[in-house]
C-alpha cells in the first residue's frame, strides 16, 4: 500500500504519531520520525520489524528543525511522498473556562498547533514537489468538529488546522500535492490520560456516550484512515477532513 514511500510523521515519539510511524513502515514506507521526544523506541520497533526509519529531534515552534528533519529525509532516502502533521500541544494543557486561560498557555498552543503545522509544510512541500506530487495529512480533532467547551485554545487551533487544510489543498493541488487532515475523538492514550488526569474516565464515558459506536477507541482505530490518506487509493481526494469519531459528527 505504501511500498517504498518515504512518510515523514511529526510527533512520532509515542501515542498515535508512532502508532501512525510503525503502521506506514509495515506497509511498505521508509520512515522519518520527528519529535521533540526522543524517537529511539519508534526507531527500534519499526527496525524490528524489518523497516526502514530514522529519528529526527523536531521542534515544531523550530522553523530551522523543520528543515533539518526535511534535510534527514532527503539524505536517508532520497526525498519525500507523504507528511503527516501529528505533534500538537494536548496533554500537557490545561483547561477551563475560557476567560480562565491563561495568556501564555494560549500563544504556545497556537505556536506548537498551528505554527507547527505551518513551519513542516514549508519545510517538506519542496521534497514533494520534487518527488511530482505528494499527500500531507493533518491531524485536527473533534473538538474543532463539534465544539468542544473548557478547552478554548486547543479547540480554536485544531479549527485553524481544518482552515489551512483547506487553503493548503486549494494552493498545491496545482503540484500534484494533497492535503487533507482527520478529526479524531479522544483517543486512549497517553496524551488523553494527561490531558482529562483525574477525571478522564469520567469524561471517556461521557464521550463514549454520544457516539454511534460505543466504544473509546484506541490508536489501531485511526491508523487505517491516515494510511489510505497516504496511498495512492485517496488520489483524488483532497481539501477533505475526515471525522474518526465514531459517528460522532457528521458532516
Amino acid at each position: 500500500m505504501l511500498e517504498d514511500k518515504i512518510v515523514i510523521v511529526t510527533g512520532a515519539g509515542r501515542g498515535l504519531g508512532q502508532a501512525y510511524a510503525i503502521e506506514a513502515a509495515r506497509l511498505g514506507a521508509h520512515v522519518v520520525a520527528g519529535d521533540i521526544l526522543d524517537c529511539g523506541e519508534t526507531v527500534r520497533r519499526i527496525e524490528s520489524a524489518g523497516g526502514r526509519a530514522v529519528g529526527v529531534e523536531l521542534d515544531v515552534t523550530d522553523p530551522g528543525t523543520a528543515m533539518a528533519m526535511a534535510e534527514a529525509a532527503e539524505g536517508a532516502f532520497g526525498g519525500a511522498n507523504v507528511l503527516v502533521n501529528n505533534a500538537a500541544l494536548y496533554g500537557a494543557l490545561t483547561g477551563g473556562r475560557f476567560d480562565q486561560l491563561d495568556d501564555g498557555e494560549w500563544d504556545r498552543t497556537m505556536n506548537v498547533n498551528v505554527k507547527g503545522v505551518w513551519n513542516c509544510c514549508k519545510a517538506v512541500v519542496p521534497l514533494l514537489r520534487k518527488a511530482g506530487g505528494g499527500s500531507i495529512i493533518n491531524v485536527a480533532s473533534l473538538a474543532a468538529t463539534y465544539g468542544m467547551p473548557f478547552a478554548l485554545h486547543y479547540t480554536t487551533s485544531k479549527a485553524a488546522v481544518i482552515g489551512m487544510t483547506r487553503a493548503l489543498a486549494r494552493e498545491l493541488g496545482r503540484d500534484e500535492i494533497r492535503v487533507n487532515a482527520i478529526a479524531p475523538t479522544a483517543v486512549v492514550t497517553e496524551g488523553t490520560a494527561e490531558f482529562f488526569g483525574g477525571k478522564v474516565d469520567t469524561a471517556l464515558e461521557v464521550i463514549r456516550n454520544d457516539q454511534c459506536l460505543r466504544r473509546n477507541p484506541g490508536p489501531d482505530d485511526m491508523v487505517g484512515t491516515v494510511m489510505w490518506l497516504a496511498s495512492d487509493a485517496s488520489g483524488f481526494v483532497t481539501g477533505q477532513t475526515i471525522s474518526v469519531d465514531g459517528g460522532t459528527v457528521m458532516a
